[in-house]
């Protein structure tokens, strides 16, 4: 997934599905925390293979990753393509009102407005990205 789309969270907490990442996420996906304070959306594909991986860890590996999968909310898209961001993951990720969803490999993720602006001014820059595309060899 690809692309950066601003959207808004509306008052009966429901935030719509970019409509360039709707065939890749499916009508159904799970809606977790992030490790950079944001949300991440999971199609199922990606969901399915990150609970195999899970699965593979010893019980005490598989252990620290009790809240996450205890916060993770199974989604499905309304006729209008929305779903419910409950209130606790708005408050992990520090939103409010105004988002930004990014599309981020095989998932999505979910920023507050103010969180992705700041990553961006911090990280978009020229000599960053020389940085990455060079540990990556391209």
């Amino acid at each position: 997934m690809t692309g950066t789309y601003e959207h808004s969270i509306d008052s009966a907490g429901r935030l719509i599905v970019p409509a360039k990442l709707r065939e890749e996420l499916g009508s159904t996906f799970y809606l977790a925390v992030g490790v950079k304070e944001n949300l991440t959306l999971y199609p199922m594909a990606a969901w399915n293979k990150l609970q195999e991986r899970v699965t593979n860890l010893t019980t005490a590996q598989a252990a620290s990753m009790d809240v996450f999968f205890a916060s993770a909310q199974l989604c499905e898209a309304d006729k209008q393509w929305r779903f419910q961001v409950p209130g606790y993951l708005k408050d992990y990720a520090k939103i409010d009102r105004d988002v930004v969803i990014t599309g981020n490999n095989d998932r999505a993720q979910i920023w507050s407005a103010e969180k992705w602006a700041e990553k961006t001014r911090a990280e978009l820059t020229p000599a960053n990205i020389a940085n990455i595309l060079d540990s990556l060899g391209i």
